[in-house]
């Protein structure tokens, strides 16, 4: 009980909406069942997790719509998020007009590439966020290995790392080759 106690303490805010029970063995003493009940607290916002409230000024869109709408929204933030770091595109300080356009369309046209390898991977039933997919594909990498011949020339071997098995998968749904780039022999 004392244990209990100190997690009501610890997490306060969410042991407020569960009533806790604990039934003991009288003759030991230990506890034997520990049951809870989710309780409604009214009037806060703690009673309804998870609910949203979504404004718009389209009358007309049903609430699908304005589901659909707001998710592809937060998924286009998150990748926009993500190419902004990756592609150093974050913060614009840019005052030409053609510079400010050139990094526009620079961010537009990675972002078609990004949603252009999401929808071939939802065809193949892979429904990994971006971020995910950046993670997974991060280990792929090229290799170079440098070695002196007795000759006193230095061969230069060029290729890419093996997938792992999930790494396999998303080039198998992108008709991408499993070892992108060749290998290459540069002797000097």
């Amino acid at each position: 009980m004392v244990q209990i106690g100190r997690l009501r303490q610890k997490y306060s805010r969410a042991s407020k909406q569960y009533t806790i029970s604990v039934e003991k063995d009288d003759t030991t003493g230990n506890a034997t069942k520990i049951t809870w009940q989710q309780k409604a607290v009214e009037n806060t916002t703690d009673s309804y997790p998870g609910v949203y409230c979504l404004r718009t000024s389209h009358a007309d869109w049903d609430e699908s719509l304005l589901w659909d709408t707001y998710t592809m929204l937060t998924d286009l933030e998150a990748v926009f998020r993500s190419l902004k770091s990756e592609l150093g595109l974050r913060p614009i300080h840019h005052q030409i007009t053609d510079r400010v356009s050139g990094h526009l369309f620079i961010t537009v046209l990675a972002y078609h590439l990004v949603h252009t390898i999401r929808v071939r991977l939802k065809q193949a039933n892979i429904h990994s966020s971006w971020s995910s997919i950046r993670k997974l594909l991060s280990t792929m990498c090229r290799v170079t290995v440098s070695m002196q011949c007795k000759s006193g020339d230095t061969v230069h071997v060029r290729k890419s790392t093996r997938p792992e098995p999930k790494q396999q998968e998303i080039f198998s749904a992108l008709g991408v080759k499993s070892s992108p780039g060749q290998t290459v022999k540069t002797t000097i």
